[in-house]
């Protein structure tokens, strides 16, 4: 496990809140594999009595029997005792709960859905546990963690048996990039903001992916490392994600993440690119994978009035995944015969136009950094999202990659521009016609801001067109948090 850590401080400041509870807590962990959750429990945990049990991965001839075994035998090992018989979860968690009757204790079920999932009775005799055991120790907090978020969705958050008995739920996501950027400076990656880029576009805010990053490399060469070498950690890691998360409909999965690849799109293409009806079962699995968070969901608004529209866009939001379906399975055959091992990252095809998207993944993810520099209060804020207008008689149609919206009828159009170089003067030109396709009510005042990555050439500073520029240093020093 990751000896660092850092950031997390909203989540243990929630951890803190419920220990100081004079009652039992229940708290749900749930987030993408690799994303920390143990770690975050780890870290609140180390100044208490720590428990700690895991599930193990559901392979194939793996059985009820030997998740329970594989607990028995933790159970053991934790309280030094001879081996203990595995019959039934009712008999461990009875010597469970008998052991942790008095003092502050936390425990921790990781990988619930791995310890639950083939045994149709596990839930409802942990619940059972719960309100006759676990519960009448009223310093004791048991938490139950996984990655598979829409099966803790389904059997733990959202189900009857454990209605009422929850005091915290926790979605953990990744980490920021000014956290990343301490992250990777703790590993003694000191290389400049173009490199930080780089990693962050390929691995996002994800601690372990960030984690196998060797500090005596560059970018380049860590990315060769990790995706394009058959023993790299992230050559294999995208159907490991998926094995963990979908039993069923993976090829459906595939194929809408396949589609969203290039870029945001509606309901309507992509049930038209994965030729299925736009059902209540298409809707289900986009529901999935948002859960799962590979997905965002981005809704427009009517400007006017800031009413949220019914006009939406799904976005593939993980970057991992993006790089993964791009170029690592693109090449999977030449990366297995170490024939890719020499290839210059920049020159990927289509480079510049996926690093725009990785780019505008990581700005959205840190939308709290730009409306603290635009000095922005949330009360003040109507509207933020990525933004669209269909084109209709009218109106043209409109694409920005970020508004905000304020309750003084102000508009900040944010572009996020990704560029191997300085930008150039032609970005004025870009924006203003970007501005006069989109529909402005009467009375609002439209400031365009700008948000780079590689500098900015001193021709379009002197213009003073753009109200803000944000370069991305901004975010990786961000010290708001």
């Amino acid at each position: 496990y990751m000896t660092y850590f850092v950031g997390r401080k909203n989540e243990i400041s929630d951890l803190q809140r419920i220990s100081r509870k004079k009652s039992a807590s229940l708290v749900v962990i749930k987030g993408r594999r690799r994303i920390g959750k143990s770690r975050l429990v780890e870290e609140f945990a180390s100044k208490y009595k720590f428990l700690r049990f895991s599930g193990v991965p559901p392979v194939d001839g793996a059985s009820a029997q030997s998740q329970r075994e594989i607990f028995a035998k933790q159970l053991s090992t934790q309280f030094n005792l001879p081996d203990l018989a595995a019959k039934d979860w009712d008999d461990l968690f009875l010597f469970l709960v008998q052991k942790v009757q008095t003092d502050r204790v936390v425990i921790l079920f990781d990988e619930i859905s791995w310890m639950g999932s083939k045994d149709p009775n596990f839930l409802g005799k942990l619940k059972n546990a719960w309100d006759t055991g676990f519960k009448n120790n009223p310093e004791l907090i048991l938490i139950l963690c996984g990655s598979v978020s829409t099966w803790i969705q389904e059997n733990i958050i959202s189900s009857t048996a454990f209605f009422g008995r929850i005091s915290l739920c926790i979605t953990l996501g990744e980490l920021s990039i000014s956290e990343s950027n301490t992250f990777l400076e703790h590993l003694g990656f000191r290389r400049s903001v173009y490199e930080k880029f780089k990693i962050l576009s390929v691995l996002g805010g994800v601690p372990w992916y960030l984690e196998q990053i060797d500090p005596k490399l560059s970018a380049d060469e860590n990315i060769q490392n990790l995706c394009f070498k058959k023993s790299g950690m992230l050559f294999d890691e995208f159907n490991l994600i998926f094995h963990d998360l979908f039993k069923s409909g993976v090829e459906i999965y595939k194929k809408i993440i396949a589609t969203l690849v290039e870029g945001p799109a509606e309901l309507g293409v992509i049930a038209e690119s994965v030729s299925y009806a736009k059902s209540g079962v298409l809707s289900q699995y986009l529901e999935n994978l948002i859960e799962a968070a590979f997905i965002t969901r981005d809704f427009t608004w009517i400007i006017k009035d800031g009413r949220i529209s019914r006009l939406s866009q799904f976005r593939l939001s993980d970057n991992y995944l993006r790089f993964y379906l791009k170029y690592i399975a693109k090449y999977k055959n030449k990366i297995i015969e170490d024939d890719f091992y020499d290839v210059s990252i920049s020159n990927l095809p289509e480079w510049t136009s996926v690093m725009g998207l990785q780019f505008e993944n990581l700005v959205l993810k840190n939308r709290h950094v730009i409306k603290r520099i635009l000095n922005l209060r949330s009360e003040d804020i109507v509207a933020d999202n990525p933004f669209f207008q269909r084109k209709n008689t009218k109106q043209q149609g409109c694409q920005i990659d970020y508004l905000l919206q304020t309750r003084f009828n102000t508009l900040f159009v944010c572009e996020i521009k990704f560029s191997r170089n300085e930008i150039k003067s032609d970005i004025l030109a870009e924006m203003k016609n970007k501005l006069s396709r989109l529909s402005i009510p009467k009375g609002f005042a439209c400031l365009p801001v700008l948000i780079h990555v590689n500098g900015i050439d001193e021709h379009v500073l002197d213009k003073q067109y753009f109200t803000e520029v944000i370069d991305f240093v901004e975010l990786l020093e961000d010290e708001g948090r």
